[in-house]
């Protein structure tokens, strides 16, 4: 099956549209954050950068930290924009880009999210990590790909029945992480659950600002959703989009997030850079121990 340039569109120079990339500048491991001030954040702890680019707010860096070579890259924000990287990044690897057809040997990328979010509860605090042990997906992107061969049907189930979730907003979907990649980043220091990845920062999120929302009640119905030991416990814009593409492509994803708010308690970090940057760190020392 050869891919039509209406559907892969690469640029004059044969990189990827909206990236920028071609196959040599992404290493086998990816740190995905979401604002692009924050992949020097990142970068400025390796010993090399070979290679650096940008396109919109597509930012990416590739270098190497303690011998093991990484690639950053800034996604901008929101399940469309995961939608876009994923893609193309499964492309740059999956895809022989001068004969436009699918490779038959496939590879898996490694990619580990570095993000903020908000707490839903009050003994998760500000400046504490998160580990998504599964992604819930509030928003319809998902499906717009046959996500049931890898979703979890019985968490979606249980958490469509207990906050009475209407079905026009379109059916939630959940995907569990790479179970290899959480073996790597798990500690004591880690907070584990279910993230909710919501398509919007306001409403979408339970805010109310001049608007009313479809569900006042769905952030606390939330907040004491529990599922074999799993609960919500932050509620951000990426990680289900993260998780659901990966697994449908045969990626290994996992998401960490640093809170810097709370939601159940009104706090903000008074700090929020410092605990972004323990997280990183943290992170960066993990992934340089793994094989």
């Amino acid at each position: 099956m050869v891919i039509q340039q209406s559907e892969l569109i690469l640029n004059p120079d044969g990189s990827v549209y909206h990236l920028n990339l071609k196959p040599e500048h992404i290493a086998h491991d990816i740190i995905f954050v979401g604002d692009q001030d924050r992949v020097e954040k990142i970068t400025k702890h390796f010993d090399t950068i070979e290679f650096s680019t940008q396109k919109r707010e597509f930012k990416t860096q590739t270098g190497t930290y303690k011998g093991k070579r990484l690639t950053v890259m800034s996604t901008g924000i929101g399940p469309d924009n995961i939608d876009i990287v994923i893609n193309e990044l499964d492309a740059l690897v999956n895809i022989d880009l001068e004969t436009r057809k699918p490779k038959e040997e496939l590879t898996s990328l490694n990619i580990v999210r570095i993000g903020t979010s908000g707490s839903l509860h009050t003994d998760i605090p500000v400046d504490s990590f998160v580990l998504s042990k599964f992604g819930l997906s509030l928003d319809n992107m998902l499906r717009s790909y046959l996500i049931s061969e890898v979703s979890n049907t019985e968490i979606e189930n249980a958490f469509i029945q207990h906050t009475n979730w209407d079905l026009q907003k379109g059916r939630p979907s959940v995907v569990s992480c790479s179970s290899a990649l959480e073996k790597i980043i798990e500690s004591d220091k880690m907070h584990k659950g279910i993230t909710a990845t919501a398509g919007g920062f306001y409403g979408p999120q339970g805010r109310i600002l001049r608007l009313n929302i479809q569900d006042n009640n769905l952030n606390s119905k939330m907040d004491n959703f529990l599922f074999e030991n799993n609960r919500i416990t932050n509620l951000e814009m990426e990680t289900a989009a993260i998780y659901g593409l990966s697994a449908l492509l045969g990626h290994n994803a996992l998401s960490l997030n640093a809170i810097i708010a709370n939601r159940a308690s009104g706090t903000f970090s008074q700090d929020p850079y410092k605990a972004v940057d323990e997280l990183i760190s943290y992170t960066l020392n993990k992934l340089s121990n793994s094989i």
